[in-house]
Protein backbone atom coordinates (compact mmCIF):
# COMPACT_ATOMS: atom_id res chain seq x y z
CA UNK A 1 0.00 0.00 0.00
CA UNK A 2 1.30 3.48 -0.52
CA UNK A 3 2.20 5.97 2.57
CA UNK A 4 -1.12 7.73 2.68
CA UNK A 5 -3.17 4.35 2.76
CA UNK A 6 -0.38 3.02 5.77
CA UNK A 7 -0.78 6.22 7.69
CA UNK A 8 -4.57 5.92 7.59
CA UNK A 9 -4.80 2.38 8.25
CA UNK A 10 -2.07 2.98 11.13
CA UNK A 11 -4.00 5.93 12.55
CA UNK A 12 -7.24 3.63 12.59
CA UNK A 13 -5.54 0.43 14.24
CA UNK A 14 -3.29 2.70 16.68
CA UNK A 15 -5.05 6.25 17.78
CA UNK A 16 -2.29 6.82 19.98
CA UNK A 17 0.74 6.86 17.67
CA UNK A 18 2.05 9.72 15.84
CA UNK A 19 2.82 9.44 12.38
CA UNK A 20 5.61 11.54 10.72
CA UNK A 21 5.81 11.14 7.54
CA UNK A 22 9.51 10.68 5.48
CA UNK A 23 8.53 11.01 1.63
CA UNK A 24 10.13 12.49 -1.30
CA UNK A 25 6.75 13.20 -2.62
CA UNK A 26 5.84 16.67 -2.55
CA UNK A 27 2.40 17.12 -4.19
CA UNK A 28 0.02 18.93 -2.83
CA UNK A 29 -2.72 16.11 -2.69
CA UNK A 30 -0.17 13.83 -0.93
CA UNK A 31 0.27 16.15 1.90
CA UNK A 32 -3.21 17.48 1.84
CA UNK A 33 -4.32 13.68 2.17
CA UNK A 34 -1.76 12.05 4.49
CA UNK A 35 -2.77 15.02 7.14
CA UNK A 36 -6.67 14.35 6.75
CA UNK A 37 -5.69 10.48 7.27
CA UNK A 38 -3.89 11.51 10.59
CA UNK A 39 -0.05 11.91 9.77
CA UNK A 40 1.16 15.03 12.65
CA UNK A 41 3.87 15.60 10.36
CA UNK A 42 5.13 15.59 6.56
CA UNK A 43 8.80 15.94 5.43
CA UNK A 44 11.01 15.18 2.64
CA UNK A 45 13.70 12.97 2.67
CA UNK A 46 16.21 15.40 1.35
CA UNK A 47 16.56 17.37 4.67
CA UNK A 48 19.19 16.56 6.74
CA UNK A 49 19.56 14.22 9.23
CA UNK A 50 20.02 16.48 12.75
CA UNK A 51 16.70 18.28 11.55
CA UNK A 52 14.83 15.17 10.81
CA UNK A 53 16.12 13.99 14.03
CA UNK A 54 14.54 17.10 16.37
CA UNK A 55 11.35 16.91 13.53
CA UNK A 56 10.82 13.28 15.51
CA UNK A 57 11.57 14.50 19.01
CA UNK A 58 9.01 17.51 18.46
CA UNK A 59 6.40 15.40 17.22
CA UNK A 60 6.85 13.10 20.13
CA UNK A 61 6.18 16.06 21.93
CA UNK A 62 2.95 16.74 20.52
CA UNK A 63 3.79 19.08 17.90
CA UNK A 64 3.33 19.14 14.00
CA UNK A 65 5.93 19.09 11.49
CA UNK A 66 6.13 20.42 7.78
CA UNK A 67 8.77 20.42 5.52
CA UNK A 68 9.70 24.04 4.31
CA UNK A 69 7.55 24.63 1.15
CA UNK A 70 4.40 22.35 2.55
CA UNK A 71 2.53 24.81 4.21
CA UNK A 72 2.29 26.43 0.99
CA UNK A 73 0.95 23.77 -0.84
CA UNK A 74 -1.45 22.48 2.11
CA UNK A 75 -2.94 26.42 3.00
CA UNK A 76 -3.61 26.31 -0.93
CA UNK A 77 -6.29 23.81 -0.73
CA UNK A 78 -7.79 25.20 2.29
CA UNK A 79 -11.09 27.17 1.29
CA UNK A 80 -11.14 30.70 2.18
CA UNK A 81 -14.32 31.62 3.86
CA UNK A 82 -16.22 34.17 2.18
CA UNK A 83 -16.30 36.00 5.75
CA UNK A 84 -15.19 39.72 6.39
CA UNK A 85 -12.16 39.10 8.71
CA UNK A 86 -12.13 40.18 12.55
CA UNK A 87 -12.57 43.59 13.37
CA UNK A 88 -10.93 43.35 16.44
CA UNK A 89 -7.49 41.21 17.66
CA UNK A 90 -7.15 38.56 19.41
CA UNK A 91 -5.22 38.88 23.04
CA UNK A 92 -1.53 38.62 22.45
CA UNK A 93 -0.91 39.96 19.36
CA UNK A 94 -0.67 43.53 20.16
CA UNK A 95 1.90 42.19 22.60
CA UNK A 96 4.05 40.77 19.67
CA UNK A 97 7.62 42.29 19.34
CA UNK A 98 8.61 43.81 15.84
CA UNK A 99 10.95 41.19 15.85
CA UNK A 100 8.52 38.29 16.38
CA UNK A 101 5.97 40.00 13.73
CA UNK A 102 9.51 39.28 11.38
CA UNK A 103 9.54 35.54 12.64
CA UNK A 104 6.05 35.12 12.39
CA UNK A 105 5.77 36.61 8.61
CA UNK A 106 8.11 33.68 7.55
CA UNK A 107 6.26 30.61 9.47
CA UNK A 108 3.58 32.02 7.55
CA UNK A 109 5.46 31.41 4.05
CA UNK A 110 6.49 27.81 5.30
CA UNK A 111 10.38 28.71 6.17
CA UNK A 112 12.13 26.39 8.67
CA UNK A 113 14.01 27.56 11.85
CA UNK A 114 17.21 27.40 9.66
CA UNK A 115 15.82 29.54 6.50
CA UNK A 116 14.44 32.24 9.16
CA UNK A 117 17.65 32.68 11.02
CA UNK A 118 19.47 33.24 7.74
CA UNK A 119 16.74 35.86 6.27
CA UNK A 120 17.45 37.79 9.59
CA UNK A 121 21.05 36.95 10.39
CA UNK A 122 19.98 35.50 13.90
CA UNK A 123 20.79 32.06 15.05
CA UNK A 124 18.88 29.24 15.10
CA UNK A 125 18.81 28.80 18.77
CA UNK A 126 16.85 32.29 18.85
CA UNK A 127 14.96 31.92 16.24
CA UNK A 128 13.60 28.81 18.53
CA UNK A 129 13.01 31.18 21.53
CA UNK A 130 10.97 33.67 19.09
CA UNK A 131 8.68 30.52 17.68
CA UNK A 132 7.68 29.50 21.18
CA UNK A 133 7.57 33.46 22.42
CA UNK A 134 5.03 33.58 19.93
CA UNK A 135 3.30 30.17 20.15
CA UNK A 136 2.48 31.24 24.29
CA UNK A 137 2.22 34.98 23.82
CA UNK A 138 -0.68 33.93 21.04
CA UNK A 139 -2.02 30.58 22.85
CA UNK A 140 -1.72 28.81 19.71
CA UNK A 141 -0.19 25.09 19.27
CA UNK A 142 2.11 25.01 16.96
CA UNK A 143 3.60 26.07 13.50
CA UNK A 144 0.72 25.29 11.45
CA UNK A 145 -1.61 27.16 13.76
CA UNK A 146 0.51 30.02 14.16
CA UNK A 147 0.67 30.38 9.82
CA UNK A 148 -2.91 30.41 9.88
CA UNK A 149 -3.80 32.61 12.04
CA UNK A 150 -0.45 34.98 10.47
CA UNK A 151 -2.37 35.05 7.01
CA UNK A 152 -5.44 36.47 9.27
CA UNK A 153 -4.49 39.06 12.12
CA UNK A 154 -0.63 40.29 10.68
CA UNK A 155 -2.77 42.56 8.04
CA UNK A 156 -5.50 43.76 10.89
CA UNK A 157 -2.59 44.30 13.10
CA UNK A 158 0.10 45.99 10.56
CA UNK A 159 -3.73 48.23 9.63
CA UNK A 160 -3.77 49.32 12.91
CA UNK A 161 -0.28 50.65 12.92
Amino acid sequence: MDGVTATKVICERFPGVKVLVLTTFDEDEYVAEALRCGAVGYLLKDMPSEELAAAIRTVHKGYTQLGPKLLEKVLAKVPVPDRTPPASLPPGWTDLTPREREVLRLIAKGASNREIARELYISEGTVKNHVTNILHRLNLRDRTQAAIAANTFLPLLEEGE
